[in-house]
């Protein structure tokens, strides 16, 4: 299948890319900049806004589906500017779909995140948990566009795949998220700061296996249904920064008052994805950063200095994207 990877330039887009083309797929990259990891001469390359309709039309012309990851994925930018953070993430997926509408792609795959959980009653949730109206304008933006997808399923007949992302991480995340900064400032000999009292639970996923399960996603199996695609592992973020203590040695780790519209902790099954797509998280979490920590020091040049290293691979997972893609 020739298929559309909006944000294919991003952090978990630029996965998703290589898992399209090792099953043999034809991935077209749509980003608002060229990918760092995949030269145009190598993989065709589109420039345009996600809320370029006209734009995403004529791009998806000649494709059979789109994976759509473009979005602004960091709360805290969303909290800095929400009007931004609708008309991107919102008005992004509405164009997306009208746009394949248009030009008759009938299959769409839509990131989504575990995040409209946030404000259920119950702490156990899988896809069939009724979800409660969002107290944050993240999750509100993301559940709009499940509810466009379903919207222009009964409408359109466009097929629809929602993936509701675990938190990930991994090679090429941005720096902002909460592994790679907290990498950074264990580098540079700062202390790592934790929002309350750090015992906030996630459910962290590897991006190559989330890359696995956006491919998945585009199967025959998949039409038309919700999955959740999370680890089993629940981390807490003073964990994280515990892990990374431990791998990187002594940095100092200090707490700071809570950060408004953060996650709830739940426990999030995603048991469907494992029997209806065979697929599983697979990178349990301390092998996933000591991945990533090691990756971090060969892009800067410098041997990899990570306790307890041996340089035997293992399988896990951490967090969304920003406005280029997840």
């Amino acid at each position: 299948m020739r298929i559309l990877v909006t944000g294919g330039s991003g952090f978990i887009g630029s996965h998703v890319v290589d898992k399209l083309a090792a099953r043999g797929h034809q991935p077209v990259i749509y980003d608002r900049r060229p990918s760092p990891w995949h030269p145009e001469d190598e993989v065709e390359t589109v420039i345009g806004s996600i809320t370029d309709r006209a734009g995403l039309q004529r791009a998806l012309e000649g494709c059979d589906a789109v994976a759509h990851l473009a979005a602004m994925a960091d709360v805290n930018d969303v909290h800095r500017d929400p009007e931004d953070a609708e008309q991107v993430n919102s008005g992004g997926t509405a164009a997306v779909l009208e746009a394949a509408r248009r030009a008759g792609v009938k299959r769409v795959a839509y990131a989504s995140t575990i995040w409209v959980y946030s404000d259920c009653a119950s702490d156990v949730v899988d896809e069939e948990t009724l979800l409660a109206p969002p107290s944050h304008l993240y999750t509100s933006t993301k559940l709009a566009g499940e509810l466009y997808c379903k919207a222009y399923q009964e409408l359109y007949g466009i097929d629809y795949t929602i993936l509701r992302f675990g938190i990930p991480y991994g090679p090429r995340a941005r720096e902002a998220a909460v592994i790679p900064a907290f990498v950074n400032k264990a580098l540079a000999g700062d202390p790592l700061t934790l929002s309350g009292d750090g015992l906030q639970s996630r459910k962290f996923v590897y991006v190559e296996d989330l890359a696995d399960g956006v491919a998945s996603g585009l199967d025959d199996a998949a039409v038309n249904r919700i999955y959740n695609l999370a680890s089993d592992e629940s981390v807490t973020i003073k964990q994280i920064a515990e892990t990374i203590q431990q791998l990187m040695g002594g940095v100092e780790i200090v707490y700071m008052p809570a950060r408004p519209g953060d996650f709830g902790g739940k426990t999030v099954s995603s048991r469907r994805a494992e029997a209806e797509l065979g697929w599983t998280a697979a990178t349990p979490f301390s092998v996933g950063v000591r991945k990533y920590i090691e990756w971090r020091h060969a892009q800067v040049g410098a041997a990899p200095a990570v306790n307890g290293s041996n340089g035997s691979n293992g399988a896990h997972r951490s967090r969304e994207s920003s406005g280029s893609g997840h």
